[in-house]
């Protein structure tokens, strides 16, 4: 321990001594002063003329495009319409146009590609069903009052699909008997509830027979052909004929 404080205590006397004659030496330089006469230099007036050339242009000019110059004539319009005092101002005011802006295209582009998708199946989801044509399958038998039946009829049997046929010449036909108020349409009732609203005999008859024929077809799920359709089919015309009699 007493070495490692001689140790110490010499080093810090060598430090401190060096640090004193440094400082001394300092004190004792001569001052060197700068007598030259300076002389203040004077340009001609014309002298920018000479750097006019393109060789001394630094800064290149961005050209600005259609849409950047079409923002800065709304913002100068936007500032002189509502004196809003200062570009910043009206700057803000256009970016939450931009946004609504921006909004608005965006709902049309989602309307139109929703629109053309609920096109292809038949409607429109927000749209009313003003043409008869337009009615889904899955929406006949609930709209029956709107429903253009020859059509669907004449589409049926043109695809050789006699059962769907037979299917919507029985619901033409209660379409028909609402119509003639011999009965009171609702998709809930059965042929039997039919059945006894209606009045005149020899029409019960008839309808009970057609009733039995789409049962048998539909329900039973009876695939039959173009002549077995036609048989079927001249037996609701017969009734259709009577109704209207």
């Amino acid at each position: 321990m007493p070495k490692q404080l001689t140790y110490i205590f010499v080093s810090f006397f060598f430090l401190g001594t060096m640090f004193a004659t440094a400082s001394t030496a300092m004190q004792t330089l001569p001052l060197q002063e700068d007598a030259t006469d300076v002389q203040p230099r004077t340009f001609e007036d014309d002298f920018k003329d000479a750097y006019d050339s393109n060789d001394y242009v630094y800064e290149i000019e961005k050209s600005e495009g259609w849409f950047t110059r079409f923002v800065d004539w709304l913002e100068r319009k936007i500032n002189d319409l509502f004196n809003l005092g200062s570009r910043k101002k009206a700057a803000k005011y256009l970016n939450v146009v931009k946004l609504v802006f921006y909004g608005l295209i965006i709902i049309a582009v989602v309307y139109f590609i929703v629109r053309a998708i609920m096109n292809g199946e038949g409607r429109w989801v927000f749209g009313k069903r003003s043409d008869k044509k337009l009615v889904q399958y899955e929406d006949v038998e609930t709209n029956i009052h709107i429903v253009d039946f020859d059509a669907l009829i004449r589409e049926a049997t043109l695809n050789n699909d006699y059962r769907l046929a037979v299917r919507y010449q029985y619901l033409n036909m209660l379409k028909k008997m609402s119509n003639y108020e011999i009965i009171s349409y609702d998709p809930e009732k059965t042929n039997l509830e039919y059945t006894y609203e209606i009045k005149n005999d020899s029409l019960r008859e008839q309808f009970q027979y057609a009733s039995y024929l789409y049962n048998y077809i539909w329900y039973g799920e009876f695939i039959i052909d173009k002549s077995q359709y036609d048989k079927a089919s001249n037996s609701f015309n017969v009734l259709l004929k009577n109704i209207a009699a």
